[in-house]
């Protein structure tokens, strides 16, 4: 009874790290799938939907393996460097390579050469990276994880799947054939999201290894503080997604990435005065 009690606790242990290897798989879908946009007569708008759609699944899969491995009291640090590994293929390197074909396959005329946009990518690779190193550094270390500025309801830097997410919506709204903005004199079309995607990859890159606090979104539903107000933005956004789901999850997504950075820079200037 005991040997079998055994066994079917090492099997439990398993599952956190069967979920990890799909995060990874599902990132390395992601980037085979976007070099199908050099095949003859490819749809690439299609084709990096369909690379988006793999990263959102790969999300589901780092949810879930960090959620089932504290249930399931199956935490160790193989698993958390295997989580990183996965994190660095699939919020790292997938979504640089999606920006890089997407300028390059749309031939959008930037005005400088195409190498840039591989030094954007770099940027965004590389600081996912340092992300990740940092965090796993910080987790071994007990010591040096206490004197981190960063409180139980926040990220301390914008967190990798976030940032990922933030390039996928943009790509979802780029295959939108709706999107024809005009905002004042600014006009907000395909092309644009073509041209600004590697900068702003390049941003958010930094931003994820900034000291910025980004909220927990899951920590501040599941908390009990202002609940009206909570179901209040819940039911909007489901409205709004009803009608609009590609331009609202990019908008929110992005708003979200954007805010954090302006409230971190308001509050340093007001501490200043």
């Amino acid at each position: 009874m005991r040997t079998r009690l055994l066994k079917l606790k090492k099997a439990y242990r398993a599952i956190p790290t069967a979920l990890t290897l799909g995060n990874t798989l599902c990132g390395f879908g992601a980037i085979l799938n976007t070099l199908k946009a050099y095949e003859a007569d490819a749809d690439v708008p299609a084709i990096l939907v369909r690379s988006g759609w793999l990263i959102v699944c790969a999300m589901i899969f780092d949810m879930l393996d960090g959620w089932t491995a504290r249930k399931l009291n199956a935490s160790s640090d193989h698993g958390m460097h295997m989580d990183s590994l996965a994190d660095m293929v699939t919020f790292g390197v997938a979504p640089a390579v999606m920006v890089s074909v997407l300028a390059h396959k749309e031939t959008v005329n930037f005005g400088f050469p195409h190498q840039f946009v591989w030094i954007c990518c770099a940027i965004y690779v590389g600081c996912v990276a340092l992300r990740l190193a940092t965090y796993n550094v910080m987790t071994l270390n007990k010591e040096e994880q206490e004197t981190v500025d960063q409180s139980e309801d926040a990220f301390s830097g914008l967190p990798s799947p976030g940032a990922a997410a933030a390039v996928s919506s943009l790509i979802f709204l780029y295959n939108s054939t709706t999107i024809d903005l005009e905002f004042y004199k600014f006009h907000f079309s395909k092309e644009t999201i073509a041209k600004i995607l590697p900068f702003y990859a390049a941003i958010l890159g930094f931003i994820m290894v900034s000291k910025v606090p980004y909220m927990h979104f899951g920590k501040w539903l599941g908390s009990k503080k202002n609940n009206k107000l909570k179901m209040f933005i819940v039911i909007i956004f489901f409205m709004a997604f009803a009608k609009k789901s590609v331009l609202m999850s990019a908008l929110v997504i992005n708003v979200y990435v954007i805010w954090g950075l302006i409230k971190y820079f308001l509050l340093k200037i007001k501490s200043k005065i």
